[in-house]
């Protein structure tokens, strides 16, 4: 049943972003996706942060609505306990790693194709 609600969680969440950014483009749209990254983030640090969510809601509403929403907010997330639990500099180095190789993943991509 999880597995079920999982999925129609991550349904209504690419429904949410989509919403709330299709009307957009250019300038405006690189701000909303900020936007939308940065409250993605913050509800997933409420959601884990809260004591009195069962670990199948904290499922559903992370992993589902949040993972279809921003997938920012699991890198996020996972950057800052890193950091919490006294791992700093791991924390730096998958925050460098993970922004640097995914612009060049997404540069290789973006070559690949036009090629």
């Amino acid at each position: 049943m999880t597995v079920l609600l999982v999925v129609l969680a991550g349904a209504a969440g690419v429904l949410a972003r989509y919403g709330l950014s299709a009307p957009l483009s250019g300038t405006p749209l690189l701000w909303a996706t900020c936007a939308l990254n940065v409250a993605g983030s913050f509800a997933l640090g409420l959601l884990v942060g809260a004591d009195r969510f069962s670990d199948d809601t904290r499922t559903v509403l992370g992993t589902g609505f949040l993972g279809g929403f921003t997938t920012f907010s699991t890198f996020s997330l996972q950057a800052f306990l890193e950091a919490d639990d006294g791992h700093a500099g791991r924390a730096a180095l998958y925050v460098l790693a993970s922004v640097l190789l995914g612009i060049a993943a997404a540069a290789g991509g973006y070559a690949l194709a036009r090629a």
